[in-house]
C-alpha cells in the first residue's frame, strides 16, 4: 500500500517529469511533501503561478514533452489559467496539477472552491478530478496521452485534498504509446500530382514541425521541391532563415507587399499548423472558408481539418512523415519555381534588412537586437513577449532554424521572463535572452527572483518607451492623435534589476549597446538591459507620425 501523494509523484516520474514549476500550496501540501527526499523531480517555486505555468509552457516547447505546473485551489488555478489559455493557443501539451478542497467540502462553497471542469472546459482539452486514488494512474496516463494527441495542448488534474492522503494498491502507470499516421498512399499520390504541376507553391510551416525531426524534414522538403517557406507566428525559427528558399514570417501586421506577393502562389502547402487567424492575415490567405489556390493541408488532428478551411487535400498525418515522404518522390520542378523562391525569398530578405534609424526621442529597439545578436553564442535561445518590440527580433535575428524562439503566438503579455528562466534551466550550458517591453516586464519579471534561487542566468533586455506600445499603434491607426490609457509610468529598471542581484545596465545609444551586449554575454549570472526606446519607431514597419498622416492628420 502507498500513500495517494507518493503513487502520483512515481507516475510523474514514469511518464517522464523530471521538473515541476509551482507556488506551494495547502490543497497538496501532500505531493510537496511525497518530493521532498527524491531526486527525479526538481521543484522549481516560482513567485506568481502565471510565471509558473508560463515557465511550464516553454519547457514543453523546449522538449515536445508535456510540461508541469501546480498551484493551488482558486487564486492559484485562476492565475495560472492564462498559462492554459496560451497552452491552447500555442499548441502547446502542458499538465497543470490543481489542488481541491477536501471531497467533504465540496458543492458547499467551501473556502477556495471552484469547478475546475466548468472554469477550464474551454480552454483545455480534458479537465479529471481524482476523488478516488486507485484512479490515479489511470487518470495521469490518460491527461498525458491527451496533452500530446492530435493538436498538442493543455490538460488540468484536480487533486482534493484529502484523497491525496489515502492508501491504495494501485501500480504506477507510465506513458501509453502515442500513434503516428502516416500519409495513405493515395494521398501522397494527389499531393505530388498537385505539388508537381504548380509553378508557384508555398509552403506554411507551423508548431506540427517545431520537433529536430520535423526541422529536418522540412529543410529537406523545400530543397526537393524549390519551394519557398513561410513560418507561421511564433514559429520563424524552425527554418533558416538564411536559406535562398526562406519566405518570411507570418506575424501580425506584416508588410502589404510580402502579402501580396505570398498571394500569387498556385498552391499552398500547410503543415503543422491550424491556419488561424494571424498567419492567414485575418483569413484572407489562404482565404476562408475557400482558399483562392489548391491547398494541401497536413495536420495529425483531423478535428481541425475542414473546420475552417476547405482543403483540396485535407491530410491527417505526421507533418515530419509527410514532408519525408513527398521529398523522397523527386518530383519535376516546373520552370518558373525558381523565379518565384527567388522572388518571396528577396522580399523576406528586405523586410529583414531594415537597419535602425536615429530617432529623437530613443533608441529604435532594433539597434539592441542587432548589438545582441552580434554578441550572441551558436545556440542562444530567445524568448518574446507579446508587443510591437518583439518585431524588431523577428526582422533582426538570425535564426538558423536550430535555435529556440519561444514567444506566446495568444498574445499573452509577460511570458518572456518566465520563459527565459525555463530555457536556462532546460539548456543549461546555453544562454537565454528575453526580450520583454515594459508593460509586460511588470507584469511577471518578478520571476528574476526565480532565476536567482534555481542558478538560471537569463538576460533581460527590457524595452522601455513609456507606452503599451501594440495598443497604442491600433489607436493610433483608428482615433489618430487621441491618446487615453496607453501611456506607463515606470520605475528605474537598472535599479530595479540591481535589487534582485542582476547586473544592469541602461542604454540611450547605439555605443551602449554594443558595450551592454558584450558586457551581459561575458557575464556569469542574470542581466537586465534597460533599453530607452523611441516610441515614435513604433514597429520597424510603421512610424507614429505615418500613422496619423495615413488618417489624415497632420
Amino acid at each position: 500500500m502507498a500513500r495517494a501523494a507518493d503513487l502520483l509523484a512515481d507516475c510523474l516520474v514514469r511518464l517522464g517529469f523530471d521538473r515541476m514549476f509551482c507556488v506551494p500550496g495547502e490543497s497538496y501540501l501532500a505531493l510537496l511533501d511525497a518530493l521532498h527526499e527524491r531526486g527525479d523531480i526538481e521543484t522549481v517555486v516560482c513567485r506568481h503561478e502565471g510565471g509558473a505555468g508560463m515557465m511550464a509552457v516553454a519547457d514543453a516547447k523546449i522538449t515536445g514533452r508535456p510540461g508541469l505546473a501546480a498551484v493551488s485551489r482558486g487564486p492559484g488555478a485562476t492565475n495560472a489559467s492564462i498559462a492554459i489559455h496560451a497552452a491552447q493557443q500555442d499548441a502547446a501539451p502542458f499538465l497543470l496539477l490543481v489542488g481541491q478542497v477536501a471531497r467533504f467540502e465540496k458543492h458547499r462553497g467551501a473556502f477556495q472552491e471552484v469547478d475546475y471542469t466548468s472554469f477550464f472546459g474551454g480552454m483545455a482539452k480534458g479537465v479529471w478530478e481524482i476523488e478516488d486514488a486507485g484512479r490515479i494512474p489511470e487518470t495521469l496516463s490518460r491527461a498525458w496521452s491527451v496533452a500530446m494527441s492530435g493538436t498538442p495542448g493543455p490538460v488540468v488534474v484536480s487533486l482534493p485534498e484529502d484523497m491525496l492522503e489515502d492508501m491504495t494498491d494501485a501500480p504506477a502507470l507510465g506513458a501509453p504509446a502515442l500513434p503516428r499516421a502516416a500519409a495513405a498512399p493515395a494521398d501522397l499520390d494527389a499531393a505530388a500530382e498537385l505539388v508537381a504541376k504548380a509553378e508557384r507553391p508555398l509552403i506554411i510551416a507551423g508548431h506540427g514541425c517545431a520537433s529536430p525531426e520535423g526541422r529536418a524534414a522540412l529543410a529537406r522538403a523545400a530543397e526537393a521541391l524549390n519551394a519557398p517557406v513561410a513560418l507561421t507566428f511564433k514559429w520563424q525559427h524552425i527554418f533558416d532563415n538564411a536559406s535562398p528558399l526562406f519566405g518570411g514570417h507570418l506575424g501580425f501586421k506584416i508588410p502589404k507587399v510580402q502579402v501580396d506577393a505570398m498571394k500569387k502562389a498556385d498552391l499552398v502547402l500547410a503543415v503543422g499548423t491550424r491556419l488561424g487567424d494571424t498567419p492567414t492575415q485575418g483569413y484572407t490567405f489562404p482565404e476562408a472558408p475557400v482558399p483562392q489556390q489548391p491547398l494541401i493541408h497536413v495536420l495529425p488532428d483531423p478535428g481541425a481539418l475542414g473546420r475552417v478551411h476547405h482543403a483540396t487535400l485535407p491530410v491527417a498525418a505526421d507533418p515530419a512523415l509527410f514532408l519525408s515522404a513527398l521529398a523522397e518522390r523527386n518530383l519535376p520542378i516546373a520552370a518558373g519555381r525558381a523565379d518565384w523562391a527567388a522572388e518571396i525569398n528577396g522580399i523576406a530578405k528586405a523586410i529583414g534588412d531594415r537597419p535602425p534609424q536615429p530617432r529623437e526621442d530613443g533608441l529604435e529597439f532594433g539597434a539592441m537586437v542587432q548589438a545582441l545578436a552580434k554578441h550572441a553564442p551558436k545556440g542562444t535561445d530567445i524568448t518574446l513577449d507579446a508587443g510591437n518590440f518583439s518585431a524588431w527580433a523577428h526582422c533582426l535575428w538570425p535564426f538558423d532554424g536550430d535555435t529556440h524562439c519561444l514567444g506566446m503566438a495568444g498574445g499573452a503579455m509577460g511570458h518572456a521572463v518566465p520563459g527565459a528562466v525555463a530555457a536556462c534551466l532546460r539548456r543549461e550550458d546555453k544562454r537565454a535572452v528575453a526580450f520583454v517591453g515594459d508593460g509586460g516586464v511588470l507584469m511577471t519579471g518578478n520571476e528574476l527572483a526565480t532565476a536567482l534561487a534555481t542558478g538560471a542566468k537569463p538576460i533581460v533586455v527590457i524595452s522601455n518607451n513609456g507606452i503599451y506600445a501594440t495598443i497604442r499603434m491600433h489607436q493610433e491607426r483608428d482615433y489618430p492623435a487621441r491618446v487615453n490609457g496607453t501611456d506607463l509610468v515606470n520605475p528605474d529598471f537598472k535599479a530595479w534589476g540591481e535589487a534582485f542581484g542582476a547586473l544592469s545596465f541602461k542604454v540611450t545609444t547605439d555605443a551602449e549597446a554594443e558595450e551592454a551586449a558584450a558586457a551581459a554575454f561575458a557575464h556569469d549570472g542574470p542581466v537586465v538591459i534597460e533599453v530607452l526606446s523611441s516610441a515614435e519607431a513604433i514597429s520597424p514597419h510603421i512610424t507614429i507620425t505615418k500613422l496619423r498622416e495615413a488618417q489624415g492628420f497632420q
